[in-house]
């Protein structure tokens, strides 16, 4: 059998960029295999099926809003400037976003088994040293915000012609300012 000119990352990286740029619905091995300018059958052979290539496409997703992550926080600012990230790749990449915040998470039962799942480990102390609470009211407000970022992300990644990023960010931090407000009234008590 003759070696194949397509590879299995050939595969995955122009199912990516279909997404990226008209969303996973878009992702068919018809459209990959017109893309890569072959048959369908190179597709078929190193996918067992488009459960299985989404998920593979939902991972790039993942790892490219990592390294966006990386490029645009400021590690003066780490909390805010993780929410208005999240926020300007809702507006810059809006089919990403959407499958990032989309594809299936595991093991997920209650707000604590989220924030431990999406979280990084040491913003709650992080949090906590910049707004001068407690390590839990840090973790608290650090949760709402997520839910918060990942509710406001999505209305704008589904938006035409978008609303303003500024209108966004603007509204991203008052409802920072409610929810420090609400933690310091109640004690940090849910």
């Amino acid at each position: 059998m003759p070696k194949q000119r397509i590879t299995k990352e050939m595969v995955v990286m122009t199912a990516f960029e279909i997404a990226r740029n008209g969303g996973m619905e878009q992702v068919m091995v018809k459209s990959i295999a017109n893309k890569l300018g072959c048959s369908v059958q190179p597709i078929y052979s190193y996918c067992e099926n488009m459960d299985g290539l989404r998920r593979d496409v939902a991972e790039q997703a993942d790892k490219f809003v990592q390294k966006y992550m990386e490029v645009h926080l400021d590690r003066k600012d780490l909390f805010r400037s993780t929410g208005r990230a999240y926020v300007r790749l809702a507006k810059e990449e809006p089919h990403l976003f959407r499958i990032f915040i989309s594809h299936q998470r595991r093991g997920i039962a209650s707000l604590d088994d989220l924030y431990r799942s999406e979280a990084s480990p040491k913003m709650a102390e992080v949090i906590s040293g910049e707004l001068q609470i407690s390590v839990e009211q840090a973790r608290q407000l650090h949760l709402n915000m997520l839910i918060y970022t990942i509710g406001i992300g999505a209305i704008l990644s589904v938006t035409e012609p978008g609303i303003s990023t500024d209108e966004i960010l603007s509204q991203q931090e008052s409802a920072c300012e409610a929810f420090l407000n609400q933690i310091l009234h109640d004690g940090g008590r849910r």
